[in-house]
């Protein structure tokens, strides 16, 4: 990006670094622009994973039992917010996934790494439905917002300290996953 100003062309790097100077983020603009406009874009870049003490990352935990249950998976296109909690998210169900489909599904989704929140106030746009043999009532329903790297998850197998967890959104996994959501909307 070059931008002109009286010294000519020029261009400006923002950058934002933790305390032993590490970059965390970078935007690059015209050097015409302000530095003080670029504050909350440049944040907004941070990504940091969460580690455990002795530096493993934290990944999306999902309700060990339920998965093990697990037959199969509803995706669901979700078109509002449920009125109340614990209620189903509203939408579309857009596929359903059994056998290896539904196992791998569920890896991705506890393979991909934790992260912190990012603001958005919590618009997800898809959602999976576990279900035992019948779909009768679904063991759980985890609801994905790509934009806050928010999950929030209810149902009679999830404890309350899984409920709502953060993931990495930039992450292959979660690319990955928001991929198969794309390919099963028609």
């Amino acid at each position: 990006m070059l931008g002109r100003s009286h010294g000519g062309l020029t261009t400006k790097t923002h950058l934002a670094c933790e305390q032993r100077q590490k970059p965390l983020a970078m935007l690059v603009t015209p050097g015409q622009w302000g530095d003080s406009p670029q504050f909350q874009p440049v944040f907004g870049r941070i990504r940091v994973a969460r580690r455990r003490p002795g530096g493993q990352t934290v990944h999306m935990q999902l309700p060990a039992e339920a998965v093990a249950a697990t037959v199969l998976i509803e995706v669901v296109r979700i078109s509002a917010l449920p009125t109340k909690r614990g209620v189903a998210y509203p939408g579309r169900t857009v596929a359903h996934w059994a056998g290896s489909e539904a196992a791998d599904a569920l890896t991705l989704i506890e393979n991909l790494p934790g992260s912190e929140q990012h603001r958005c106030g919590f618009s997800p746009g898809w959602s999976v439905r576990a279900y035992e043999d019948s779909l009768d009532l679904a063991l759980f329903e985890a609801a994905f917002c790509f934009r806050c790297h928010e999950v929030r998850m209810h149902g009679t197998a999830v404890p309350p300290s899984l409920a709502t967890q953060f993931f990495d959104a930039d992450a292959p996994p979660a690319q990955a996953l928001l991929a198969l959501f794309r390919a099963a909307a028609p």
